[in-house]
């Protein structure tokens, strides 16, 4: 191994190197690359290339011909080469981007790179990002207050997160994003990874841990803690390579205490504030995504990933979210995507509200299901806290569904309307608020409550009206009326967060109500229609309730339709008879 001359910037020594295998050792210091700062030739200037963001993305070609337009320290196509900073922690070495470039560190097309013992702060992107190399290791280096990602790989195979520690980040500390997808074809046996994540400490950032297109990561060993969310790998964004994800391996983590609310900063202005302004140095984080607060890991749509032997832990809203993302939120409009995630996942072994010394922190839901997806598992324990209460167990996973629960369509609908730029938060989201600690009661409605309390209020009304149409009051009337109240009361009830297991019991109501109605409608057809609903309503009590029932789609989206058109049909059905002259 050869090392390169002595120079005073890092990016002096990276342009002295001729040779695959040769190192550069940085001595203690802060390094600011004035050199890198100035304005480039003419020609950088006025490059033409697609704006996104507000940036340029220029091609490597482009990157190479003017390495410090967007980067601090730029490594297009060299092999092999391994920059170590010399002190006796990566706070000995600091490289200091200032808010003047997107990257501190770019390494593209550097098959080999080595990077270690160092810390790479504030840029307006990442601290550290490779791009399109087959082998990378990132080892003991600090990514911190960097307005998105703290580590971040893209187009990747044969890389290695190691001791790496990430805070103070926008988005998300560590992101081995479009991964090399070796795995696609596969299915839940996997002969290699593509990206190994390890020992690593991400916390204080939006997110520890982000893979959108994370395919074939083995994350293990690692502690997320503190940040807004735990760990997410998603199929939302497009054009990233490898979509939709699969075949991550989490093992052996430790994902607790992700209740960090940085919200405020943005309903406050802090964060339209000029970035040297904000006091990012001093723990405000700006979130660039939408993340709930409270979470330890999402999937927000995925395919054969293994979550096992992890300790999730004192995450106030859910433990592990799971749910379905069609193919249109990511620009993919082919018949053939709508349904590709999120299908055969498997939680087994996790230590859910429990830390590793055995102390009592409980997450808010231990496990969080939308209803879709094929040959998906979990293995839980008596304790443990589901939604549905009718969760697939393992080995056998459950059976398909084409499509989620209507009310998290919903939900994940209106939430993903938040934009840090526009200072915008969805109206009926509860995502942006920090829940309360497990074990106190409390419980805030948003947007899935707006459906249960227009049923209650059409429905009570219509029972009410077809019992005086009758004219007496008999025992299946009053059966009706209660029967449809009381299960339509129970279901918005159950729309708050802390009582969604009672859904099961309010539809099961409901059906009973729906039975007892049937004498009381004015056709045949309706009164076809109402016993329908009925059966239909009980069905999905012991689909939710119970176990799920052998059918392509919920129960839960029969009832609402034919809800919808009960409602209608019942109403002018109404109005038509009051309108009709009384017989002589």
């Amino acid at each position: 191994m050869s090392a390169t001359p002595p120079a005073r910037e890092r990016q002096a020594a990276v342009d002295h190197v001729n040779a695959p295998g040769m190192t550069i050792f940085v001595l203690p210091g802060v390094y600011l690359e004035e050199p890198s700062l100035a304005p480039e030739a003419d020609s950088c200037q006025h490059m033409e290339a697609p704006v996104k963001l507000g940036y340029q993305i220029l091609s490597y070609e482009q990157q190479k011909a003017c390495p410090h337009q967007q980067n601090l320290v730029g490594i297009f196509g060299i092999k092999d080469l391994q920059i170590e900073g010399t002190g006796a922690s990566p706070s000995d070495v600091i490289f200091d981007a200032q808010f003047q470039k997107l990257n501190v560190i770019r390494g593209d097309r550097t098959n080999g790179l080595y990077l270690r013992n160092f810390t790479a702060q504030r840029s307006t992107f990442n601290a550290v990002y490779v791009l399109e190399a087959d082998g990378f290791t990132i080892d003991k280096v600090v990514g911190r207050w960097n307005i998105e990602y703290g580590f971040l790989s893209f187009a990747a195979d044969h890389g290695l997160f190691v001791r790496c520690e990430a805070y103070g980040n926008g988005d998300a500390g560590v992101y081995p994003g479009g991964t090399s997808d070796i795995n696609r074809s596969r299915g839940a046996d996997v002969p290699r990874y593509a990206i190994e994540v390890t020992g690593c400490h991400s916390h204080d950032n939006t997110l520890g841990y982000s893979g959108t297109g994370g395919d074939s990561n083995w994350v293990h060993d690692n502690e997320f803690d503190h940040n807004t969310g735990g760990a997410l790998m998603d199929s939302l964004f497009p054009n990233h390579p490898g979509l939709p994800q699969n075949h991550a391996l989490f093992e052996r983590n430790l994902i607790h205490s992700n209740n960090s609310n940085y919200y405020p900063y943005v309903r406050d202005g802090t964060c339209a504030r000029p970035f040297l302004q904000r006091g990012i140095e001093k723990g405000v984080v700006c979130p660039a995504t939408f993340v709930p607060v409270g979470t330890g890991v999402l999937v927000i749509g995925g395919n054969y990933n293994v979550f096992r032997d992890n300790w999730i832990y004192d995450n106030w809203k859910i433990g592990f979210v799971q749910t379905w993302v069609p193919g249109i939120l990511r620009d993919d409009n082919r018949l053939s995507s709508q349904g590709e995630t999120s299908h055969y996942n498997r939680y087994l072994d996790n230590h859910m509200g429990t830390s590793g010394g055995g102390d009592r922190l409980p997450n808010g839901l231990d496990f969080f299901w939308d209803g879709e997806g094929t040959g998906n598992c979990w293995q839980t324990a008596g304790t443990d806290v589901v939604q549905p209460l009718a969760i697939p167990a393992c080995p056998a996973g459950g059976q398909h569904r084409f499509i989620s629960d209507p009310n998290t369509v919903v939900l994940f609908a209106d939430c993903s309307g938040y934009d840090l730029a526009k200072q915008a938060f969805p109206a009926g989201c509860d995502w942006f608020d920090t829940p309360q600690r497990p074990g106190s009661f409390w419980s805030s409605a948003n947007i899935e409550s707006i459906a249960p309390a227009v049923q209650l209020v059409a429905l009570l009304a219509l029972c009410l009206l077809l019992v005086r149409r009758a004219g007496r009051a008999g025992p299946l009337a009053v059966a009706s009326v209660v029967g449809v109240g009381l299960g339509s009361a129970i279901l918005l009830v159950a729309s708050l967060p802390q009582l969604y297991y009672l859904a099961a019991s309010g539809v099961a109501v409901l059906g009973i109500g729906w039975l007892a109605a049937v004498r009381l409608v004015p056709t045949e057809r309706l009164a076809v229609l109402t016993l329908v609903l009925g059966i239909v309503a009980l069905l999905e009590a012991v689909d939710s309730g119970i176990f799920l029932l052998p059918s392509p789609i919920g129960p839960v989206w029969i009832r609402v339709i034919l809800e919808a058109i009960w409602i209608l049909w019942t109403a002018a059905a109404l109005i038509t008879s009051r309108r009709s002259p009384r017989p002589a």
